[in-house]
């Protein structure tokens, strides 16, 4: 598989994420409660809701620029990642990040949002996958991004990649977790007791 083959299916497969996971998502989550779930970047211009909400949106935008600077042969893949094995591994490990991401989606219900609104209150999620971790959605997006930089490893993606999980891990930790503290009180506490963060076990609060 050249190069340029693999950047156009790894754009492909951010379209495929982009339209199920958030247009779609969104556009059902209004078909169900009237509202598209959205709450986009909030906090005050510095604030750590602003910076993890916008580095969020850097994230993805570099992790995108780069298959498309690879298919433009601007850059080229690490040499010794450079091989069809791994290609196809990024593939098949993107892929199953999209249908993580959409399934997790699902299993929140109407509780779905993007960003956090203070003024909202939303069910607390604890079944199904939510049951094993707290934020199934950011690891299976995390899961999205290792398969895509797999199948285009180069500099660029390798540092979307780490920008998505830095900006998320600021999210969770600093924005989500403070807000449910906050909202559900000792029914959150009791759930990151038992439930990991983004891996069964890992990232227990007690």
């Amino acid at each position: 598989m050249s190069v340029q083959t693999a950047a156009g299916i790894a754009l492909v497969l951010f379209a495929v994420f982009g339209l199920l996971g958030f247009v779609w998502r969104s556009w059902l989550q209004y078909r169900r409660t009237g509202s598209t779930g959205f709450r986009g970047v909030g906090g005050r211009t510095g604030s750590l809701e602003w910076i993890a909400g916008a580095g969020f949106v850097i994230a993805l935008v570099v992790a995108v620029v780069a298959p498309i600077l690879q298919r433009a042969n601007v850059i080229e893949p690490v040499r010794m990642l450079r091989t069809v094995w791994i290609q196809v591994i990024g593939i098949v490990v993107a892929t199953a990040g999209i249908a993580g991401t959409v399934y997790a989606q699902l299993e929140m219900g109407d509780a779905w949002r993007i960003g956090v609104d203070e003024q909202e209150t939303t069910t607390l999620v604890r079944t199904g996958v939510f049951g094993r971790v707290r934020n199934p959605i950011y690891t299976a997006m995390f899961t999205f991004g290792i398969g895509i930089a797999l199948l285009t490893p180069n500099l660029v993606a390798f540092v979307g990649f780490v920008l998505l999980v830095a900006t998320i891990e600021l999210q969770v930790r600093r924005v989500e977790e403070p807000h449910l503290l906050r909202t559900h009180g000792d029914a959150y506490r009791e759930y990151t007791a038992s439930v990991g963060r983004f891996i069964p076990g890992i990232g227990l609060i007690r």
